[in-house]
C-alpha cells in the first residue's frame, strides 16, 4: 500500500493517542502549534467509507484532543476540516480530520476567510434569495 499514514514510521512516532479504531497524530506542516490529525486505523479515503464505529471513535478522539489543546495551548476555538479528493485539497488519500487550535494572537495562518477556499474565486455578491430557494427545493427533492 502506498499510503504514508499507513506505512511511514515517523508519522507513527507522532501519535498522541490511539483508541483501536482511530488514532490522533501531529501533522508535519501545522497551521498553528498543536495542529492534530485524527484518522481511522483502517485505510479508507472518504468519510462515507467509515463504519459507524470508526466515526464514533474519530469523534471521541476529536473531543479528547480538543480538551488537551485547550489546556496546553489555551485554545479559544478550533478549525475542524477534512478534504475529500484531490480537487478538494486531499493530498493524502486516507481520511483524516484536521483539528487546528486557535487563540487570540496565535501564530501560523491567522487570516481566516473561508470564502477564499470554499466559494468561487474572486468577488462574489450575495446570492439572490430566489436562487437559494430554488437550490433548496432541488436538494430537498433529492433527499426524499
Amino acid at each position: 500500500m502506498d499510503c504514508v499514514y499507513c506505512t511511514l514510521p515517523e508519522i507513527k512516532t507522532r501519535t498522541v493517542k490511539n483508541n483501536g479504531l482511530a488514532w490522533a497524530f501531529l501533522t508535519n506542516i501545522p497551521i498553528a502549534p498543536g495542529h492534530t490529525l485524527v484518522a481511522p486505523v483502517r485505510h479508507v479515503q472518504k468519510f462515507e467509507e467509515l463504519t459507524a464505529d470508526e466515526k464514533t471513535a474519530i469523534f471521541a478522539l476529536m473531543t479528547e484532543v480538543k480538551a488537551a489543546l485547550e489546556d496546553l495551548f489555551g485554545a479559544e476555538g478550533f478549525h475542524h476540516v477534512w478534504n475529500e479528493e484531490k480537487i478538494a485539497g486531499q493530498s493524502i488519500p486516507h481520511f483524516h480530520l484536521h483539528i487546528v487550535p486557535r487563540k487570540t494572537g496565535d501564530e501560523g495562518i491567522t487570516e481566516y476567510e473561508p470564502r477564499k477556499f470554499l466559494y468561487r474565486p474572486g468577488s462574489r455578491e450575495t446570492t439572490p434569495e430566489a436562487e437559494l430557494q430554488d437550490i433548496s427545493k432541488q436538494i430537498t427533492a433529492k433527499l426524499k
